[in-house]
């Protein structure tokens, strides 16, 4: 369980990372937020990018923490 808890905590990390990135340059959903809801001032694009990544990282978080508790020998 530990080793599945430290890949999922990867997961989440990297994808808060690339939504960073994104914002810098680097393209992906940060981009998209910085460059077509932030500098085009359309906050429901801002919204909506920020309501995909928490999404999509409690979705990782979520099937982690199952997984997680499904190879957990002591059945707690």
């Amino acid at each position: 369980p530990g080793i599945i808890h430290g890949l999922t905590l990867t997961a989440v990390t990297l994808i808060g990372y690339s939504a960073m990135v994104g914002a810098v340059g680097a393209g992906g959903l940060g981009d998209l937020g910085i460059r077509y809801g932030y500098q085009r001032f359309r906050p429901d694009v801002m919204a909506a990018v920020v309501i995909t990544l928490i999404v999509v990282v409690q979705a990782v978080q979520s099937f982690g923490d199952y997984l997680a508790r499904k190879a957990d020998k002591r059945n707690i």
